[in-house]
C-alpha cells in the first residue's frame, strides 16, 4: 500500500534517510527518527545501492482524467432520464453495464462498467434499483385494557 502524502514530500523522506546513514546513523536509528520501519530503511539503502539516488526518487502517480466531457455527461443524463425501455432494452432499469454499452456507442468511449459507476457517482447521479421484496407494515401493539392492581 502506498503511504500517504504527495510523491515529493515522500521522495523527501527517503533522502532525508539516506543522509542520516552517511552521516553514520545506524538503519534502526535511522528509522525512528523518520518514522519507519526498519527494514523500509534498509530497502532504501539498497536501492541507491544498486541504483544511485535517482532510484528513490518520486514516482509521480497516474491521475484518470474523465474521458467522457460534460456535454455528454448531459446527454448521459438525458438518456438515463427517457428511461432504458427508449434506448431499446426491454426493462426500464438502468445497469452500469447497460450504460457502458450506451456510452461505447453513443460517444466511442469504453468504459469498465464498475468504472462506470463510480464515474456517475462521482458526477451526482445515482441509480436506484428497484426493490422486488413486499413491504412489510408493521401494525402498532395494542395495550391491554386490564387495570393494573
Amino acid at each position: 500500500m502506498r503511504p500517504r502524502g504527495a510523491a515529493e514530500d515522500l521522495e523527501a523522506r527517503r533522502r532525508r534517510a539516506i543522509d542520516l546513514l552517511r552521516s553514520g546513523m545506524k538503519p534502526g536509528e535511522v528509522a525512528d527518527e523518520i518514522g519507519v520501519v526498519r527494514q523500509t530503511v534498509q530497502k532504501w539503502k539498497a536501492l541507491v545501492r544498486d541504483g544511485g539516488k535517482r532510484a528513490i526518487r518520486a514516482i509521480p502517480q497516474y491521475v484518470n482524467t474523465r474521458r467522457i466531457s460534460d456535454e455528454q455527461l448531459k446527454e448521459l443524463r438525458r438518456i438515463i432520464k427517457a428511461g432504458a425501455t427508449n434506448a431499446g432494452y426491454p426493462t426500464d432499469s438502468w445497469t452500469t453495464a447497460r450504460l457502458a454499452e450506451i456510452i461505447r456507442k453513443r460517444f466511442k468511449i469504453s468504459y469498465n462498467a464498475d468504472h462506470v459507476g463510480r464515474m456517475l457517482r462521482e458526477a451526482g447521479i445515482y441509480l436506484q434499483k428497484t426493490s422486488k421484496r413486499a413491504r412489510v407494515v408493521r401494525q402498532p401493539k395494542r395495550r391491554s385494557k386490564r387495570a393494573k392492581v
